[in-house]
């Protein structure tokens, strides 16, 4: 399977412009059929804690973008978008859509950004979402997320081959961005995309260095600072043999990780 990260800079809390920006870079790199193609955190409004304004709504434009990427291409399309719970918080979410259009699976961020303020206005997930894609178990992930590696440990015990991680993840903090995403990979024996933004905001610059990397922690592809795409196969039975001639994942011992209230 081709897994694809589309890198750019997002046109702050402006869905239209950012959906034609994205719309061209693929233009420009049309993904394979039956890829994944993975977009940033919030990819069409930037990390913002505007929630009501840039919830999706009615016309939920930023699903029916991911929608369209889906079927024009026949991919898989994932991407961040924010959506409106009834008291006012927000959902910071992972959505996925198939080729046919429909929904494949939508993660709810389970560690919102407390230093930001993220935890002020947007409420935490609480379960791990998994879909299948070209055979493989894929675990979404969201940004703050990678700092807590007991989720994917979780992930790992439940069968995750691919973990993806969308991102709006500042310059000053690059290196854990890549060493965190590389960690994660090793000790689960898993591939793992994290997929971050460039460009700036209102408050930060953003450094993209969306990457791939492979289970033995090796950057198969590196978009580095600029907007575009990064693409890598990612092989389902070199992922099993490399997990059967190094069985460290059936070492695990569960009753080490934290127990859930």
């Amino acid at each position: 399977m081709i897994v694809v990260g589309c890198q750019f800079d997002i046109a702050w809390e402006n869905k239209r412009e950012t959906c034609q920006r994205a719309r061209q870079l693929l233009q420009e790199n049309p993904p394979p059929q039956n890829a994944l193609v993975v977009f940033p955190e919030m990819f069409s409004t930037g990390f913002s804690m505007h929630v009501p304004k840039i919830a999706e709504g009615e016309e939920r434009e930023a699903e029916a973008f991911l929608k369209s990427v889906a079927q024009e291409y026949q991919v898989a399309a994932l991407g961040g978008v924010v959506n409106l719970e009834a008291d006012g918080m927000g959902r910071n979410q992972s959505v996925v859509f198939a080729p046919d259009g429909s929904e494949l699976a939508r993660y709810n961020k389970i560690f919102p950004f407390r230093p930001g303020g993220e935890a002020k206005r947007y409420r935490a997930g609480d379960e791990l979402i998994f879909f299948e894609w070209q055979g493989f178990r894929v675990a979404t992930f969201v940004c703050y997320d990678l700092r807590f590696p007991e989720i994917f440990r979780c992930a790992a015990l439940q069968g995750a081959d691919l973990i993806t991680v969308i991102a709006s993840w500042p310059i000053a903090r690059w290196h854990h961005w890549v060493t965190l995403l590389q960690a994660r990979a090793i000790e689960n024996q898993a591939y793992v995309i994290g997929v971050n933004r460039s460009g700036d905001d209102p408050y930060f610059h953003y450094p993209g260095r969306s990457i791939v990397v492979h289970p033995d922690g090796q950057i198969l592809a590196d978009a580095g600072e600029s907007d575009g795409v990064i693409r890598a196969e990612c092989d389902i039975e070199e992922l099993r043999s490399y997990r059967q001639t190094r069985p460290f994942l059936a070492d695990m011992r569960p009753e080490w990780l934290p127990k859930r209230a």
